[in-house]
């Protein structure tokens, strides 16, 4: 692809995001002007109006955005390093173990408060590499190496196995915390403020500015294990540190919003067809079309049955689950014909 094309198709992306915010900030049961919002957005709204604009919608566009950049970047890392289209943080069982700390600190401490939100990345950070770890090693053999099949089935293995325990968990609560983790674990991004985009900011920032740097690696990842090496890559120790990323960047939207599963998946895909595989340009634009993806979910999410609302992880499982299954079938074809 021509780099006048790519560029026009990264400031496209720069300019949706703005015009999703302002669709976003006025979806809702209270029905805001464009006008409106400018007037609010500058200290002109009155205080119901900076209630509505300022403490509920403005700080659940940010962390929806801030999420989308985080599980697709995550995804992208995956899919680079194991060569694998299948790949995605949520399918491959990582969310289900960061989301599993939560879930027992939640049992141990009570409901979330925002105070914890700061370490709950943390502790979600530690069960995604356990579980990160173990998938795989159980994926790994000393022969044939890492295999994208069994990378896929032992992840979606693994996933459902923490996923049964932690329901078996949560329907034994008390109805507060029964409440908090059933909208959690759906993927729900609700009770945001500006403590959780203050928590989840410095992850992501920290993630695409490494990411940024190592985009030269990861470009020459791709090509292979033996390639790499001879290309003078230390290629054991530069993957053991992108998939570290790759897992803190999950770890982190996990222990805000849940597990979203799929944006990881789509949004590497989409962007590559936009712009192509190299990735110090895919990574901005993976980064912008998870934003965008999460952002349009929940705009519907909390729209479409309005007062009420669903969880956004289901909209973005009703958009991904089709298309994860559409891979899955064009990757069974490819390994027939070989």
């Amino acid at each position: 692809m021509k780099k006048n094309n790519r560029k026009y198709i990264l400031l496209l992306l720069l300019l949706s995001i703005p015009l999703m915010f302002f669709i976003s900030i006025n979806a809702g049961y209270t029905d805001l002007s464009l006008p409106d919002i400018l007037r609010i957005l500058t200290g002109g709204g009155s205080a119901k109006e900076n209630l509505v604009v300022l403490q509920f919608r403005l700080p659940r566009i940010m962390v929806a955005v801030l999420i989308g950049a985080g599980f697709a970047l995550s995804g992208c890392i995956i899919q680079g390093i194991t060569r694998n289209p299948l790949a995605d943080p949520g399918i491959l069982g990582i969310n289900a173990g960061a989301g599993v700390m939560v879930v027992i600190y939640v049992v141990l401490n009570g409901a979330v408060s925002f105070g914890s939100v700061f370490g709950l990345p943390f502790l979600s950070l530690a069960g995604a590499l356990v579980t990160g770890g173990l998938i795989y090693s159980l994926s790994t053999r000393k022969t044939s190496g890492v295999s994208s099949m069994r990378l896929v089935l032992n992840g979606v293995a693994i996933q459902a196995g923490i996923n049964s325990v932690m329901t078996m968990i949560i329907i034994r609560l008390d109805d507060s915390q029964h409440e908090f983790l059933a909208k959690w674990q759906a993927g729900s991004i609700w009770n945001s403020n500006w403590k959780f985009v203050t928590a989840l900011l410095p992850w992501i920032v920290l993630g695409i500015i490494y990411l940024m740097l190592r985009a030269r690696h990861l470009d020459i990842l791709t090509m292979g294990d033996e390639i790499s090496f001879g290309l003078g890559v230390r290629v054991a120790k530069e993957k053991y540190r992108l998939l570290f990323t790759a897992v803190a960047l999950a770890a982190a939207c996990v222990a805000v919003s849940g597990s979203i599963s799929f944006v990881g998946l789509m949004a590497p895909h989409l962007s590559r067809k936009l712009v192509g595989s190299a990735h110090r340009i895919l990574i901005p634009v993976c980064a912008l079309v998870g934003g965008l993806l999460v952002l349009i979910s929940d705009t519907i999410a909390r729209t479409i049955i309005e007062p009420s609302e669903i969880p956004t992880g289901i909209v973005v499982s009703l958009l991904g689950a089709p298309y994860f299954v559409f891979l899955l079938v064009k990757e069974r074809k490819k390994t027939v014909k070989v």
